[in-house]
């Protein structure tokens, strides 16, 4: 009989833990699920992750950017945040002479330091949720009246808040407009590179390995924020100061077990758990294997010409890991779509809604019935966008042609300038117009030729060749402006941008005379005419009726906690280190070694070469305090955690709140969470802090940082 409880918690654990991951969860920090995290193995309390009248985990978790996660670690503002986020700061200091995408960084002192004008980082100092106020008055109202008061209403709510400078407040709308949270965030501005190991460690296995486990990749930056002397936020000077945090993480480096607790706190970016059944088979099926089509071109074309030439390779480095990142996701969550029969299981549950509350049949009888309706042109808005953003050569085009619009009609302010000519400056710094023409001739045929006809003009019709286009293309692009490769005024957008903005009505005469722009104008106004209209409408229409599921689902289903899709707001996901079991007899460890690095090891290949200083601390055993076996460190480590894009950077904190490790990608065959979260498959990806520190004590010799840090052993 003594036995009984002994069982029953063997039973009933592994359930609670399917029960309280059931369906992932990014949950406000403010709304935790404090008792499940208890029962998973959490030691501290809710009000130790966010406590805005006091100094909490919080406190230590910044958005670094507007799109990653980064985590303070020292108390002098030191930041830890992913390599690929750190990559384009990385590449700006960089230069063939001083190539620190190969070589690495490391600051030997604080004023070794490499300030990065424009990078910002966001701390979240409060959160209120703000769904009565922001939903006054709109009761009764059609969608677009209701809209017009949510507005104003939102605008009042941030008036309520007394900021300083450096504040401001965000209106975020949760569960597709069935609540509203405010934000109170400040902003600092001078941050400063620390360092990063060389892309060997930083992106080891890159594209091969991108979204794929096992991993064995040291994806991790370092940065501090400066302040002023009153530690508040600061324009860059060399007399600021390092930022003294409110809380900094201790780093923990005991060893690992299956099963053990982890929570990542961030900044997930987007997330659509609630869809109906319909729409996640169009993605499926249809969208993204259009979106894969046109970014395997690109990344093919751009593989050739940086394989080949050094100052490429430098030049398109972020601009193609950009592209390939989301090209493997969508490829690995069409795979998880499929496998872990995410329709099937949204066309059973939505039949299990249907049963408890009959009015919800009709909301989904004509949410089928739009997104049928929608399908044709959601995709090809998917072909026109994807077509734009890798063909570069479209891609400014559209700022030229956007400028004329705004130009011809008065709506160009001095500031609105300024900001385009930073934009498009950006966009040259790493350009090339010769390799872009290749990649646009590609795409013009490629769109040319798998659009359905009612999207394909008479114009685009003389570009399926792709051939004739490589040579089309190229004489265009060689004596354009808007390439940099042609010139105004005595100038080229390369030599000197404001020269060639200086006369107005000689840049708008040459624009509309460029035959690229001519080709561009055509394609994107076939667009707008015959896809984005009918698109949108549809799109409105879908929008209402979703609001309504939304709010039917959280009224009917009674028994589930629901949590608000990601929107780049902070958030806390919770679950247990899990190695897994995506495919018939093929079982994944949940954690990798420096042993596994030098299995992968190809001397001089550009995603598998390894550094001879860490192939020699790996021979000579010299792994210090960071080793789980004699000689060798462990490197990534999986676990349950329901992450996304935007996570990256995230701490990896274990039950006590001490950071264990950074998280920087996601299993591959479960890169369907973003849209169906299965916890067989699911498997979030993180740098081993062992690993982390490893790499800054024995590899960079920056003992003077490790000093900085507090380091639970």
């Amino acid at each position: 009989m003594k036995r009984i409880p002994i069982l029953l918690s063997a039973i009933l654990l592994p359930a609670a833990m399917a029960f309280a991951q059931q369906y992932g969860g990014m949950w406000i920090p403010t709304e935790l699920n404090e008792k499940e995290m208890k029962d998973l193995g959490m030691k501290i309390s809710a009000k130790q992750i966010f406590d805005p009248s006091k100094p909490s985990i919080k406190d230590a978790v910044v958005q670094f950017n507007g799109g990653c996660t980064a985590e303070i670690i020292s108390p002098q503002g030191l930041l830890l945040t992913n390599h690929h986020c750190g990559y384009g700061q990385i590449q700006k200091h960089s230069t063939v002479k001083n190539d620190y995408l190969s070589d690495g960084f490391w600051a030997k002192n604080m004023q070794g330091e490499l300030p990065n004008p424009g990078v910002t980082v966001d701390f979240i100092s409060d959160i209120k949720e703000v769904t009565a106020e922001v939903l006054a008055g709109t009761q009764n109202l059609d969608e677009i009246a209701a809209e017009n008061i949510i507005a104003k209403n939102i605008e009042s709510v941030k008036a309520t808040f007394k900021l300083e400078s450096w504040q401001k407040v965000v209106v975020k709308p949760m569960y597709y407009g069935n609540k509203y949270y405010a934000y109170l965030i400040e902003t600092y501005k001078d941050i400063r590179l620390v360092g990063a190991p060389p892309q060997s460690i930083g992106k080891f296995g890159s594209d091969t390995d991108n979204w794929v486990w096992p991993r064995h990749t040291g994806d991790f930056s370092m940065f501090r924020i400066y302040a002023d002397k009153d530690n508040k936020p600061a324009e860059y000077s060399k007399d600021n100061i390092p930022y003294k945090p409110k809380h900094f993480l201790p780093i923990s480096i005991k060893d690992k077990q299956e099963n053990d607790f982890t929570f990542v706190f961030g900044f997930p970016g987007r997330t659509t758990e609630y869809l109906p059944a319909i729409a996640v088979e169009k993605i499926m099926t249809e969208t993204d294997p259009t979106m894969i089509g046109v970014r395997e071109v690109a990344l093919k074309t751009l593989d050739e010409k940086m394989r080949t030439d050094a100052e490429t390779r430098i030049k398109y480095a972020s601009k193609y890991a950009s592209i390939a990142n989301y090209w493997k996701k969508w490829i690995g969550e069409v795979e998880g779509l499929k496998k872990s029969d995410a329709v099937g299981k949204k066309k059973a549950y939505e039949q299990t809604l249907i049963a408890k509350n009959p009015q919800i049949k009709p909301t989904i009888e004509e949410l089928n019935r739009l997104y049928t309706e929608q399908s044709p042109y959601a995709v090809n808005k998917a072909f026109y966008s994807e077509t734009v953003r890798n063909a570069e050569t479209f891609t400014l085009a559209n700022f030229f042609y956007n400028y004329i619009q705004a130009a011809e009609s008065g709506k160009l302010d001095a500031k609105s300038l300024e900001s385009l000519k930073n934009r498009l400056s950006g966009i040259y710094a790493d350009y090339d117009g010769a390799l872009d023409a290749k990649v646009t001739a590609k795409l013009l045929a490629l769109y040319a030729n798998k659009s359905k006809p009612q999207f394909v003009s008479t114009d685009l019709n003389a570009y399926k060749n792709e051939n004739q286009n490589l040579e089309t293309i190229e004489n265009l692009s060689k004596n354009s402006v808007i390439t940099g490769r042609g010139s105004l005024n005595g100038a080229t957008t390369y030599s000197d941008i404001n020269k060639v903005f200086a006369d107005q009505n000689a840049l708008i005469q040459n624009l509309k005379n460029d035959p690229l722009m001519k080709l561009f104008s055509n394609f994107r106004e076939g667009y707008i005419k015959n896809t984005d209209g009918k698109f949108t409408e549809y799109q409105t229409q879908i929008d209402v009726l979703q609001k309504k599921f939304m709010a039917q689902q959280m009224e009917t289903d009674k028994d589930r906690k629901f949590f608000p899709d990601a929107n780049s707001t902070l958030r806390v996901t919770y679950g247990k280190i899990k190695g897994s079991n995506p495919r018939d007899a093929v079982t994944y460890g949940y954690q990798t070694h420096v042993a596994g690095i030098m299995e992968k090891y190809v001397p001089g290949d550009y995603e598998f070469d390894v550094p001879k200083k860490l192939i020699q601390l790996y021979n000579t055993k010299a792994s210090g305090i960071y080793k789980v076996k004699p000689g060798d460190v462990t490197v990534n480590f999986t676990a349950t955690n329901h992450t996304t894009g935007g996570n990256s950077g995230s701490p990896a904190l274990d039950a006590n709140g001490n950071l264990i490790g950074l998280n920087f990608d996601r299993q591959w065959e479960g890169t369907m969470s973003d849209i169906n979260y299965d916890p067989r498959f699911s498997r979030n990806i993180m740098v081993d802090t062992k690993y982390i520190l490893f790499i800054i004590d024995k590899y960079a010799d920056s003992k003077w940082l490790i000093n900085e840090m507090k380091i639970v052993k």
